[in-house]
């Protein structure tokens, strides 16, 4: 499911429990429906039905698995900045559908400032990179500048979203 903020409607959390329900998701997808039920305060078959609700409006987008990339050989990763020679719909189109078909992209970020795009990138090695670079991005006609930035670390935020209401810690999972 396309991540476009733009285009997509603003699924609606009715209230706490929904919230709550989130929140315990993110945390731990795995958590069985029984413990969920149990933390948010309602009867599984309950719990089971307002989860598959959120996840057909589409305030529930998914479940992960955080994989090593290293399993897959990934040695480095890196951030790619490209600069588009023109804003023209059809060269950001273009761009846009031939990076998230390369299987060394993980993320691609349209933004906006200096430069147009900012792409995360798996490889085993640097010379995995020279080469993805070179094939995958320096060949476009629409590429008009390209910097690269080699990632040391990145940590995913776990509590992404979960913002307290009020006072104390609503909106936080516990245990």
């Amino acid at each position: 499911m396309p991540q476009d903020i733009r285009k997509q409607d603003v699924p609606a959390v009715a209230d706490r429990i929904d919230r709550d329900i989130l929140a315990y998701l993110q945390h731990d997808a795995r958590i069985s429906n029984k413990e969920l039920a149990a933390k948010v305060g309602l009867a599984p078959s309950s719990c089971l039905a307002r989860v598959r609700r959120l996840e057909r409006v589409g305030a529930l987008l998914g479940y992960h698995a955080e994989v090593d990339p290293r399993v897959y050989g990934v040695t480095l990763e890196a951030l790619v900045a490209v600069r588009l020679e023109r804003h023209a719909r059809a060269a950001i189109s273009g761009f846009e559908k031939h990076a998230v078909t390369l299987p060394e992209v993980r993320g691609i970020y349209h933004l906006t400032g200096a430069n147009d795009y900012l792409v995360h990138v798996a490889v085993r090695d640097a010379e995995h990179l020279r080469e993805f670079i070179l094939a995958a991005f320096s060949t476009r006609p629409e590429v008009a500048h390209l910097e690269t930035s080699l990632i040391f670390s990145h940590r995913r935020n776990p509590a992404f979203g979960i913002i307290p209401f009020g006072t104390g810690n609503a909106g936080r999972p516990t245990g």
